[in-house]
């Protein structure tokens, strides 16, 4: 599951259903949800009726670990919800996956922080990491999380940086996103027009976005990305 289009694209072209999962080419199952944790669950369980046997959350992330560079991969052990629960990923899966990717990208196994919106200032981030200890943040997994905990499925996120702790997110790519899985570049120009100053950060952001798009093909063409849904016997809990 991503929660726009562009984070779904080192996949390729997909067998469409509609508005439900789609069909790719070895008959994995992905959504494009929209942003949030409402949307993420809707998204999960359409996943879960359609047959999925095993659930990943994909896409990018922010940085509150200032550690952490634009293009790191975060394979989290633990997500925490907003509320503060705690979900576990499938040890055996992730840890396979990390050790395909690590020699060639930055791999983060730090626990990631689901939030109902976007921290964008370098303040704000840096009090959610010392108040929950998270090294990134994002707006779906633990959402994701919970639908495989209530199904018993085994459960991974996987999600490459893209704004650091550093840096302060503009109000242009804010708006951008702001749409229903897709990123609006007319929503960034008007943005911009109101707000120019935003330029520049804009354009340092679109930097880091290109780091993160090469990570997230790096671990879809890697050959670990699919689960041993046979052998696994770490399941998510709550």
């Amino acid at each position: 599951m991503a929660a726009l289009a562009v984070e779904s694209r080192p996949f390729g072209r997909t067998s469409a259903r509609g508005d439900g999962p789609a069909a790719l080419a070895d008959g994995t199952l992905l959504i494009v949800s929209g942003m949030g944790p409402t949307a993420a669950g809707e998204a999960a369980r359409a996943l879960v009726a359609a047959g999925a046997e095993a659930l990943i959350s994909w896409g990018m992330a922010g940085a509150l670990d200032p550690a952490l560079v634009a293009g790191t991969l975060v394979l989290p052990g633990e997500v925490v919800s907003p509320e503060g629960a705690l979900f576990l990923a499938a040890r055996d899966w992730r840890e396979r996956l990390a050790a395909a990717l690590v020699a060639a990208h930055p791999v983060c196994s730090g626990r990631l922080l689901t939030c109902c919106e976007a921290i964008a200032s370098r303040e704000d981030k840096a009090l959610a990491f010392r108040q929950t200890a998270a090294a990134a943040v994002d707006m779906e997994s633990s959402a994701v999380a919970e639908v495989a905990a209530a199904h018993q499925l085994p459960f991974l996120a996987v999600r490459a940086i893209v704004d650091t702790a550093g840096d302060a997110v503009p109000q242009a790519a804010l708006t951008a996103a702001a749409g229903p899985g897709a990123v609006g570049l007319g929503r960034v120009l008007g943005s911009l027009a109101r707000n120019p100053r935003d330029l520049p950060a804009l354009l340092r952001l679109a930097g880091r976005y290109r780091a993160a798009s090469r990570a997230l093909a790096a671990a879809a063409h890697c050959g670990a990305l699919a689960p041993d849904v046979a052998g696994s016997a770490d399941n998510p809990l709550p």
